[in-house]
């Protein structure tokens, strides 16, 4: 039992908070529901959870609020379930700090490989594995893998878990395209769906922190219907 996994479902859907609490507890997971959104916040800022299942509609408060308070003070994986089918409402809690999302209704096996996706991912952030190199410095960005820091000249650069591994993948294959296919694998820990932007949104937040390079140069370009790169000067080609 001391292995099993802590997973906190915030949802006033108590109907569904059943469903996930039968799924997921015969897979290894130990689950406690909440309906309440201000008692959800205050169980997730406990520390004592592995991942965060947060539904978007909620009484009381939405979940894109629950999210922003809860960003505040703690990095813990949350996955958004949302009701609506609108690309806004997925792109919004990506960029808030959301580490993935799943529109409803969803096939509770896709819940479940996300959730092992997000949790391999935290896994590989705590003990990276020995072909990672521990420190990466390009232009003015250095992103130190075992402090977990990225610094942009003298400033730290806040950034979120998926932000900190697409910025390292980036950089360490600066000059090189990636392409979504593999930022996904490598950043989410699953394939890209033919519908996902996750990974684009995440490229889209990491840009607006990072911003251009000191010479004016786009700091990550994009490959039209490839993927993603990072650029370098005219004296590193």
């Amino acid at each position: 039992m001391e292995s099993r996994i802590n997973v906190l479902v915030i949802d006033d859907d108590k109907e569904l908070c059943e469903l996930l609490h039968e799924y997921l507890e015969p897979e290894g997971f130990l689950v406690e529901t909440v309906n309440d959104p201000q008692s959800g916040l205050k169980k997730a800022l406990s520390g004592e959870y592995s991942l965060v299942v947060l539904d978007v509609m909620m009484h009381g408060m939405n979940g894109f609020d629950l999210l922003r308070n809860l960003r505040i003070t703690s990095q813990v994986p949350v996955l958004m379930l949302t009701a609506r089918g609108e690309d806004t409402d997925r792109i919004l809690g990506l960029e808030m700090g959301a580490d993935d999302y799943m529109p409803k209704p969803f096939n509770p096996r896709e819940l479940l490989a996300r959730i092992n996706a997000i949790q391999r991912r935290t896994q590989s952030n705590e003990t990276p594995s020995p072909d990672k190199k521990s420190r990466l410095q390009r232009d003015d960005i250095v992103l130190d893998m075992g402090a977990r820091t990225v610094r942009q000249g003298e400033s730290t650069v806040k950034l979120t878990a998926v932000e900190f591994l697409l910025l390292y993948e980036l950089l360490n294959s600066a000059g090189q395209v990636l392409t979504r296919e593999e930022l996904t694998q490598k950043v989410l820990n699953r394939e890209l769906d033919i519908f996902d932007r996750s990974i684009d949104v995440h490229v889209s937040s990491l840009r607006k922190k990072l911003g251009h390079q000191v010479d004016g140069r786009e700091r990550i370009r994009t490959i039209r219907s490839v993927g993603y790169l990072y650029t370098l000067s005219q004296e590193e080609l």
